[in-house]
Order: structure tokens, then C-alpha cells, then sequence
């Protein structure tokens, strides 16, 4: 379960370093797929891609993360941060760039390379050692959990959807069971949004729930964020829901 590269949206982007403008095309190798050729194509062409090289970035998903963050600004805020999904280590790079006195600590299944200030556990974040594990590593519990977290697609859209869906209602359960009063969530989800059951558990913990597509999501991609924040904290919003049933 991996943040992966992430996506973007086509097109130019200032301070994007070397080719300038050039458009690069890819020939077709003997053992290269008609599909890898088109794909390192994009990758080669894609602003972002060249943007996180110059800048040491290590996928162009840092930018979406930046992008959310000048929108609803919740990384400044926080004190300690939970990555869910952390591989290849972009979005933990941008919190601890933006906020360098950030407590972060990241999980992942795949492996990834060792960041400075981020506590990374290469384990399942659906084993049900994984949440006192974090929070072990990170020290206390957090005020920010984000998640680039998304199933492996198989093309059909609204399986995807579903799928990572799951794992966004995953990691908002571990946000209400873990986060300060006052802190925040940001999940990826895709085309539809989150779904009834993430929604309303969301909106019933946070005091602002709302979706964004940042530009660097590309163009056609069928990803979203749903951004909540202000955490009433667990008493507080089981009192409002158990007054809301009393008066139903």
C-alpha cells in the first residue's frame, strides 16, 4: 500500500527546471510495451516530474500534498504527523520542508529510503499492530494523519473507487481513534467522493469537511482529497450524536 508517484494535471508549472518547454518523444524499444513507452513519455513531458528533480522531491505527489496545504494550510499547525502510505516519502518530505519541527512517522508496506526526522515502519497499516506502532514510533498522538493511500486499480472505475474507499475509511477510524482536539485529516479518494459512511463519520468528528482536486492531480485522473479538519475529539462527538438521536 504505497503513496506512489501520484498524478498530475497536464500542462505548465513555474520553477519546473530543465527542458523548458521541449517536449520530449520516446521511441518504442524492442522489449518496451507500446503502454511503458507512453507512460515514460508522460513521465518525461510531465512539468511536475521535472519540477521534483530539480527541487529533491522524491515523486511529483509532493506537489498535490503542497497544493492542499496553501489551500487549507493544516501542515504549520500541526506538531506531529502520522503518513499513511509513505512510500516513496514525498508527502513526509514536504511536512518536515514546511514544518521542520513536525514529529513525523510513516508506514508502508513497500520499503522506503530513510528520511531525515521520520520515524518509517515498512509494515501493513490493516495489521492491528500497525496503529500503537505509529503511535510508539511517533511519540505521542498526533494533530495531522494523511493518507495517499490507494489500491492497486484494475480499471474498472467504480471497483477502484470502492477499494480505496475502504482504505480512506480505514485511516479516517484511526484519525478519530488517535488525533488531538483541533487536528486534521487528508485522504485520497476517488471520482464520487467520499462515500456516505466516510462522510458521515467525518463530519460528525470534524468541524469542516470538504473536497479539493489539487492541479498537480492530472488532468482525466480520477482522484480527489477530503480534507477535514478542527477534531471535536471522541467525547465531544459522541455527546452531539447521542443528542442528536434523542431528539430524532
Amino acid at each position: 500500500m504505497s503513496s506512489g508517484s501520484g498524478s498530475s494535471k497536464g500542462g505548465g508549472a513555474k520553477g519546473t527546471g530543465g527542458r523548458g518547454g521541449l517536449h520530449v518523444r520516446v521511441k518504442t524499444a524492442k522489449k518496451r510495451s507500446v503502454s511503458s513507452t507512453r507512460w515514460l513519455q508522460r513521465q518525461l513531458n510531465d512539468p511536475y516530474v521535472r519540477r521534483a528533480q530539480a527541487e529533491g522531491y522524491r515523486s511529483r505527489a509532493a506537489y498535490k500534498l503542497i497544493e492542499l496545504d496553501e489551500k487549507f494550510g493544516f501542515i504549520k499547525k500541526a506538531r506531529a504527523v502520522v503518513d499513511l502510505g509513505i512510500t516513496p516519502g514525498g508527502w513526509s518530505q514536504v511536512v518536515r520542508k514546511t514544518n521542520p519541527r513536525a514529529r513525523v512517522a510513516g508506514i508502508d508496506l513497500l520499503a522506503c529510503e530513510p528520511i531525515e526526522g521520520v520515524e518509517i515502519l515498512e509494515m501493513d497499516f490493516m495489521d492491528d499492530a500497525a496503529p500503537d506502532a505509529l503511535i510508539e514510533a511517533l511519540g505521542s498522538a498526533p494533530d495531522l494523519v494523511i493518507s495517499d493511500m490507494a489500491a492497486n486499480t484494475v480499471g474498472h472505475q467504480q471497483t477502484d473507487h470502492l477499494r480505496t474507499i475502504g482504505l480512506a475509511e480505514t485511516a479516517a477510524d484511526f484519525a478519530v481513534q488517535t488525533l488531538l482536539p483541533g487536528g486534521a485529516f487528508v485522504a485520497k479518494v476517488f471520482a464520487g467522493g467520499a462515500d456516505h459512511t466516510l462522510l458521515t463519520l467525518l463530519k460528525r468528528h470534524f468541524t469542516t469537511v470538504k473536497h479539493a482536486k489539487p492541479p498537480a492531480s492530472r488532468k482525466g485522473s480520477p482522484e480527489l482529497y477530503v480534507i477535514a479538519q478542527g477534531f471535536k475529539g471522541r467525547s465531544a462527538a459522541d455527546a452531539a450524536e447521542t443528542g442528536d438521536e434523542n431528539t430524532r
